[in-house]
């Protein structure tokens, strides 16, 4: 064993002389969690590093984890822990909004607390590593892991993802609450062509950099310990073997330390990709580029000798993948306690707490997005309530896609959340009113449903009542890996169900369970009250009804951009201003001969039950040096009755710039709470990092100039102001003799 006082580096070194080619190669090694006793005599022979997706309840993982944990720390040669790796992206036991919904908190607190329980679960449960924080820009709502990202803009994404990344690594990562984090997916896999989970992303460097890459800068400085590169190709080469990206950017350029995993299969998937003719090419060509560990094509387990042997893989590259695997193992305090303690789970799950914090991220998660004449919150003593929908009734549903080792019997359905809210002389009824569909290649999911006798039942329901809530939108199987969908409108007959409910004339509100943006232009026209609630986890029901019926004032923001149909995808605020911009001429513009050009609902938008207005917006100096930080301020009153919380956004845009630039950039956001009558002065600084943009070659510069800012509620409303910056002071000129642009490199921006 090696010395406890001995520095890691040290200890890797001293371990490493041991260990034969064999040894090295099985640490590169990740096998499933169906292991059998073949599987148990590789741990045993060291050919095995890592294990996945172990199934069963939280103790039955641990408790298999132990006993395989003993067989590779006593009675394999080299005595080296085996890392355990578990998709646990929104909770573990206890089931938090997906990370759409928390993005849509606007709050990195809610990010960090989540993963920080997360991480306490799943660590008693002998899961040592999660694949999470996924940080991958989804501008495309046909891209069925849109729910599992933050969203479309690449800073909230940095943000939140940074806060995952401490909540699961906690302060000390080798404690017995924390995990190692793995940011995915390295990079550009939310730019799939037309939304098609797998695809090929075809974009340009600049888009690279600013919006894919941009997030992994946030995330290795919060100490993410692996990285995942994605399914896709970026350029005519695909990320597994993208040596440029994985090495050259991540590692080299951002002093990346830690280790990079394929996803499920992605080595061998080279030679699909037709970049490798050979299991043994497509080891070769992963190692070579950066790839350390190999999940679950066994590639690297069956080839990397023989290419050894052969001189085509060099031993220090092997080495270098070595160390970077056991450097993460060591920092886990694996090699000094390897075992889980067996009594710490009944202690850390599923506990009153975590409950509880469940049920304030899923309240703060909640973006109301109409409310109509005030028809919300709905009193608690009405007297007869329809609850109408099939997603109404499914507690399962709202645990959301990657529910890791959550459970439907713990989720509160929307139905049993209201039913619970009122009061005991309330009457509340519930229908289906429809089915929803499965997969395409599935029978539906409930087959015995009379859809058309649903719609009767549902609108004889609403006939009866005072207020109807209608629950529409996706179970939770058509979100995630490989659910991406061809049209992002109501699926099945639920426009139908709407329509004929709004049609009796009773008020209505709809909930939305979703994990995507959704194309209801016609519920955002007719319908009164809107709520969408994404799959909001364990506390779905409790948290919506608390925002039904008043007892939390909604102040949650769309992370995502509501475009009017599938057609307008991909749709997204930050985008480019393009030569004849939208509404810029009648015709000859950016848009749709057929349609208006613009969302239904825009990003960073939301409402509350309260009233915010801005005043005394000031930008400090007006006129800097390019390396000056720019200081904004603006007063935010709450002119309403009661207290809420206003999510208060910066956007900045560079007005002439090449690389072009985005008409719009979120650069900050303050959630604050505001009592009735109050005025809080909410102040920004954006530093010249804050406002650099990256050129082709990864560089962060700043061009002097004219920019302007916005502060307001979302991405389309606010006060404006300006500043310049300029090469000296007072110096606005902004090209040189030669027509180019004068530019600042930005220090501090690359590690």
């Amino acid at each position: 064993m090696t010395n406890k006082n001995e520095p890691i580096e040290k200890k890797i070194t001293s371990l490493m002389a041991k260990m034969t080619l064999e040894e090295k190669i099985g640490q590169l090694t990740q096998y499933g969690g169906g292991l059998d006793k073949n599987g148990e005599e590789d741990i045993r022979k060291g050919k095995v590093g890592s294990l996945l997706s172990l199934a069963g309840s939280g103790a039955q993982i641990r408790d298999r984890v132990n006993q395989l944990q003993h067989i590779a720390v006593e009675e394999s040669r080299q005595h080296i822990p085996l890392i355990i790796g578990h998709d646990v992206i929104h909770g573990c036991r206890t089931t938090f909004p997906i990370p759409l919904g928390i993005a849509a908190s606007f709050d990195p607190q809610c990010a960090e607390s989540a993963s920080r329980i997360a991480a306490t679960e799943a660590r008693a449960s002998g899961i040592h590593w999660t694949f999470a924080p996924m940080i991958d820009i989804a501008r495309d709502a046909r891209w069925g892991r849109m729910a599992e990202g933050c969203g479309e803009d690449p800073y909230l994404n940095s943000v939140m993802g940074a806060a995952m990344v401490k909540g699961f690594q906690g302060k000390d990562l080798a404690g017995q609450d924390a995990v190692a984090a793995c940011a995915k997916h390295f990079t550009a896999y939310g730019a799939a062509e037309a939304g098609r989970d797998y695809d090929t992303a075809d974009i340009s460097k600049s888009t690279l950099y600013n919006v894919y890459l941009y997030p992994y800068i946030a995330a290795v400085e919060a100490g993410m310990q692996t990285v995942m590169p994605s399914f896709n190709e970026i350029g005519g080469i695909p990320m597994s073997c993208h040596k440029e990206l994985l090495t050259g950017w991540l590692k080299k350029k951002m002093g990346f330390d830690g280790y990079a995993v394929s996803d499920a299969n992605a080595v061998y998937e080279l030679v699909n990709h037709g970049v490798a003719a050979t299991r043994s090419d497509a080891a070769r060509l992963a190692l070579s580029a950066g790839m350390d560990m190999d999940m679950g094509s066994n590639c690297f387990r069956d080839t990397l000798a023989e290419l050894v042997k052969s001189g085509d893989i060099k031993m220090s590259q092997i080495n270098e993948a070595v160390r970077r695997v056991l450097r993460v193992k060591f920092r886990l305090g694996l090699f000094d306690h390897p075992y889980t303690d067996p009594t710490l789970l009944a202690k850390v799950e599923r506990t009153p707490q975590s409950i509880a914090e469940a049920r304030r991220i899923a309240q703060k998660s909640l973006v109301l997005l109409k409310n109509q004449d005030g028809l919300l919150p709905l009193a608690k003593d009405t007297k007869f309530i329809a609850v109408i929908g099939d997603l109404a009734g499914d507690a399962g549903s709202m645990l959301g896609t990657w529910a890791a080792l959550g459970r439907s019997s713990d989720a509160v359905s929307i139905l049993d959340g209201v039913k619970k809210a009122v009061s005991v002389d309330t009457v509340v009824t519930y229908t289906q009113g429809c089915s929803l569909p499965g997969r395409y290649f599935d029978a539906p999911r409930n087959a015995t449903a009379d859809n058309t006798d649903g719609i009767a039942k549902a609108v004889e329901a609403a006939q009866k009542a005072d207020v109807a809530i209608v629950v529409l939108g996706e179970h939770a199987g058509m979100n995630g890996e490989a659910s991406s969908r061809s049209e992002i409108e109501l699926p099945g007959l639920q426009q139908q169900l709407v329509e004929a409910v709004c049609a009796v004339g009773k008020p209505v509100v709809v909930v939305l369970v979703n994990g995507r943006a959704l194309a209801i232009p016609w519920i955002a026209e007719h319908v009164p009250a809107v709520l969408d609630s994404w799959h909001a986890g364990d506390e779905a029901g409790s948290a919506v009804a608390d925002v039904l019926f008043g007892d939390y004032n909604p102040a949650g923001r769309l992370p995502v951009t509501f475009p009017k149909s599938t057609g307008f995808c991909p749709m997204y605020y930050n985008r480019k201003n393009a030569g004849r911009p939208v509404g810029s001429h009648p015709v000859f513009s950016v848009g749709y001969m057929d349609t208006e050009y613009a969302p239904v609902y825009p990003y960073g938008y939301g409402l509350s039950y309260t009233s915010f207005e801005y005043g005394k917006l000031s930008v400090d100096p007006k006129t800097a040096d390019l390396s000056a930080d720019i200081h904004v301020a603006v007063d935010v009153k709450n002119t309403g009755s009661r207290a809420g919380e206003e999510v208060v956004q910066l956007y900045l845009q560079d007005v002439v710039s090449l690389p072009t630039r985005p008409v719009k950039e979120l650069k900050r956001f303050e959630r604050i709470m505001l009592q009735p009558g109050q005025t809080k002065r909410v102040k920004f600084t954006l530093s010249s990092r804050d406002i650099a943009y990256f050129d082709d070659y990864g560089d962060a510069v700043i061009q002097p100039g004219l920019f302007k800012v916005w502060v307001g509620g979302d991405s389309v409303s606010g006060l404006q102001g300006e500043f310049t910056l300029a090469n000296g002071a007072g110096n606005a000129k902004t090209e040189t003799e030669d027509g180019k642009h004068n530019t600042g490199y930005v220090g501090g921006v690359e590690k």
